[in-house]
């Protein structure tokens, strides 16, 4: 779970209801035409921006926004020099049974690329498109929220619009206009509200977690390739480094002792306690 989405959402609507609240009675701020209007015309302009089958798969990507990544880089690097040590000891193919544990599919394909001989230059085209696709994938999920933060403040005012033409048909009754701007004004809160504290971000962080995934999709790719060229564990280890944050290499060098321990320990038929 990605805590800082959660908390952002969570935060902002408990300190958006509490400020309302302190104003008012929230059923001030309820307005059933305006959310038809607000919501339903976001709802159907997304539809004629985007095909029906990608905006079903939207719930899907909105979860991305809250969930967190795969595997972490400092746990990679500490496999990927791990898996560096046995091909150099054993050869490619002993990497077969490892590759076939790894949860990651990205680097489970890339290695089994390499087992089977695949040249380096073809490993390389074929992971780099994949890296290439995926980020086009990324980039239409993040688009239909781009798109729906665009629409929704759009509707709202077109919402206000339709209020304000209402109310002044009816001027001949002055009591009227007050509660009439109110709710003529509620359209325009709802889509300021849903552009901007949840389209807007989603899309935020779903770009941020894409250009995540392509950098760590990038450390695999150099990993395999390194192994595949019978690179020296080292240099597998500091040309991977480069990915990594100053802050990170310490958390690194704690994974990377613990993966060599496990190491000895499934040779000598050991466990590791703790």
């Amino acid at each position: 779970m990605d805590r800082a989405t959660l908390l952002g959402v969570v935060s902002g609507i408990a300190l958006l209801a509490i400020s309302l609240t302190m104003g008012g009675s929230l059923r001030a701020f309820w307005d059933v035409p305006s959310v038809m209007i607000t919501i339903g015309g976001t709802i159907a302009a997304t539809l004629i921006a985007y095909p029906l089958p990608k905006l079903v798969r939207v719930l899907g990507v909105l979860k991305n926004a809250f969930i967190g990544g795969g595997m972490d880089p400092e746990e990679t690097i500490a496999l990927m020099v791990s898996l560096s040590e046995r091909a150099r000891r054993e050869g490619l193919l002993a990497l077969e049974e490892k590759a076939a544990e790894i949860g990651d599919p990205f680097l489970r394909r890339g290695l089994q690329l390499v087992i089977d001989g695949t040249p380096a230059e073809a490993v390389r085209e074929i992971l780099e498109s994949d890296i290439y696709y995926s980020e086009q994938r990324h980039k239409q999920g993040q688009g239909i929220f781009e798109s729906m933060g665009n629409s929704a403040p759009a509707f709202g005012m077109l919402g206000t619009i339709i209020g304000l033409i209402q109310m002044l048909r009816s001027l001949d009754k002055p009591e009227t206009i007050g509660p009439s701007l109110a709710v003529a004004l509620v359209t325009t809160f709802y889509g300021s509200v849903l552009a901007n504290l949840v389209f807007i971000p989603v899309a935020a962080k779903l770009r941020v977690k894409s250009g995540e995934e392509v950098l760590f999709k990038q450390l695999l790719l150099e990993g395999i390739l390194a192994i595949q060229a019978g690179d020296n564990p080292r240099l597998v280890e500091e040309k991977m480094k480069c990915f990594l944050m100053p802050s990170s290499r310490d958390r690194y060098r704690f994974r990377k002792a613990r993966l060599e321990a496990e190491t000895v320990a499934e040779r000598t038929g050991g466990s590791i306690q703790g």
